[in-house]
């Protein structure tokens, strides 16, 4: 309990000053490291000939989705042609169509679900110019559109897409990264071009070991939130996580980001309204919205917590002591406490890395990052989940406006008729997919040949395969045989339109609130930065989460749960 809190009260030290600098850069005001960045960033404005006009949500948009189409053709065309091309001292092939197809749109998508295993499955070119590339593009994209949505949220012009891609990529991204990257190599990270070799173990065996440039991707995967890994252990393997120092940076480095776009997002606002003083930090919207993500983010932390450390009875059953804990798929070196962690904020910030497999958490351990992945607002990544958690605000506001027979308002502007079926639509999106792919796949051969566990278990994984796609989070169950035509094809489309169509809608929302008239606040106005509605917020997150996938969950580790623990009522 005591790693757990100090780890979280450090992390509220650091996210204040990045929150702030985060709002700087997002609106062009002056920075420590203007003088250098500013030469970086003219050079490449003049040499990609980049026009640095504000945009309108529709042509933000438009630009968005095209430049990262273009990414996706070239990412593709790399994986079907690397056993061709250089940097392949491991003489690794082709990777299959359906399998490149999955690949290239989980990591254009921030997603990077893997079904391959990085040490076996890419080169060093797919690893640095797919892989990594895409780490940094698919997180700059998200961070632009989050920025965007918060300007015109707070009356701002929406700004240019092409400057914000460069400007989140060379004043945050790398900069965080080379910092994380030089802290994973000092604690014993490889970074390097070499072939794979192999060593005797002390059991009188050989062992390939892998190795590669995987500090640079460790860094990037989670300063931007991306997940996956160079290794198909992820996290959770020496080499990508080598001790306690290595572990804690990884969590600062996935937590910081989105954290620091909620407190960006508050001192827009706030200084948008004068509000914003020497001793504001978050500023008052910003505050209701961080609140609410820490409330649901420490209850999931909990209950993950005392379900890992309660142990598994099964097995105390036949004789194994389970007074430490339920220890089975996790690193000693780790522990529950830090394991619990890490649990709770890859899958509540939307990374997808893990220093333990999911599989072997304990029911409700593993229903912790299955429901944070299905409510996707708990931090979230790349801006995603702080985006998403406004579309919550706005239905809270409708919700409670309707209950007291006024007029929806939110930031001093009218929530009409447009907004509302907007935010439906893109509250909507995130479950049909998770449930309607869930049902197809447990309904289809396709879908069945990958199920390894046909009980209560079973459902599980394959709430968690989807649930990881349409979030764009990454990790994984594991158990599925899931390198398939069926699985490749449906877990791509789940990550797409799990991720585009989301930020086209929530754009077009700021878009609309940006060209509405301002609208003074009266006696009867709701307010939206007291504790009050923080609650009411939480609530409204929670009773659409038991409203849309209670069903599904009480048959997967609801139902796993009492079997463990109450055989006969199972």
């Amino acid at each position: 309990m005591f790693q757990i809190l100090m780890t979280l009260l450090i992390y509220m030290v650091l996210v204040v000053p990045v929150g702030i600098y985060l709002y700087h850069v997002a609106t062009k005001q002056k920075t420590f490291a203007d003088p250098v960045f500013d030469r970086i960033d003219n050079r490449i404005y003049k040499v990609c000939r980049i026009e640095r006009g504000n945009m309108s949500w529709k042509t933000y948009a438009l630009n968005l989705l095209m430049t990262n189409a273009v990414m996706i053709l070239i990412g593709y065309l790399v994986l079907r042609l690397q056993g061709l091309l250089f940097l392949n001292p491991n003489k690794i092939g082709a990777m299959e169509p359906t399998l490149s197809y999955n690949t290239i749109i989980s990591f254009m998508t921030n997603t990077n679900l893997q079904h391959y295993s990085g040490e076996s499955g890419l080169t060093y070119l797919s690893q640095v110019v797919v892989i990594i590339f895409m780490m940094f593009t698919s997180a700059a994209t998200g961070y632009a559109a989050c920025m965007a949505f918060c300007r015109g949220m707070s009356g701002r012009p929406m700004g240019n897409f092409y400057e914000d891609m460069v400007r989140n990529t060379t004043r945050i991204l790398i900069p965080i990264a080379f910092i994380v990257g030089l802290i994973l190599i000092w604690q014993g990270t490889p970074q390097n071009f070499q072939s794979n070799f192999t060593v005797h173990t002390m059991e009188g065996k050989l062992q390939d070991i892998a190795t590669g440039p995987i500090a640079a991707l460790e860094s990037i995967k989670h300063v931007g939130t991306n997940g996956g890994g160079f290794l198909g252990a992820n996290s959770s393997t020496p080499l990508e996580n080598p001790t306690i120092i290595s572990n804690i940076a990884e969590l600062y480095s996935m937590m910081i980001l989105p954290g620091a776009c909620v407190i960006a997002f508050g001192r827009m606002i706030a200084d948008k309204r004068r509000e914003l003083g020497k001793k504001t930090i978050f500023g008052k919207q910003g505050r209701t919205v961080f609140a609410a993500m820490a409330i649901i983010f420490m209850a999931g932390l909990a209950v993950c917590y005392v379900s890992e450390k309660a142990g598994n009875p099964i097995l105390a059953g036949v004789g194994l002591n389970q007074d430490m804990g339920s220890y089975e798929g996790k690193e000693v070196r780790f522990g529950i406490a830090q394991s619990a962690l890490f649990t709770t904020t890859t899958t509540s910030f939307t990374t997808g890395t893990v220093n333990n497999m999911h599989d072997t958490l304990t029911p409700l351990g593993g229903l912790v990052p299955l429901l944070h992945m299905m409510l996707n607002c708990v931090f979230g990544g790349k801006g995603v989940g702080l985006m998403n958690m406004v579309m919550y605000v706005i239905l809270a506001v409708f919700i409670s406006g309707l209950m007291i027979g006024r007029t929806p308002e939110y930031l001093g502007k009218k929530i009409e008729g447009r907004e509302m079926k907007l935010v439906a639509v893109c509250l909507i999106i995130h479950p049909l997919l998770i449930l309607g792919f869930s049902a197809l796949a447990v309904s289809t051969a396709g879908g069945l040949e990958g199920i390894t566990n046909p009980g209560f278990h079973g459902l599980s994984q394959v709430l968690y395969e989807y649930s990881s796609s349409a979030a764009n989070n990454g990790s994984g169950f594991e158990g599925l045989a899931d390198n398939s035509v069926f699985w490749n094809m449906t877990a791509g489309l789940a990550m797409y339109f799990g991720r585009f169509p989301a930020i086209i809608l929530q754009l077009a929302i700021a878009g609309s609130i940006l060209a509405k008239r301002k609208v003074n606040e009266t006696i009867g106005t709701l307010r939206t930065d007291n504790v009050i509605f923080t609650l009411i917020l939480v609530f409204v997150v929670y009773i659409f989460a038991a409203l849309t996938f209670f069903p599904a969950l009480a048959l997967g580790p609801i139902a796993e749960h009492l079997t463990v623990w109450f055989p006969v009522m199972g």
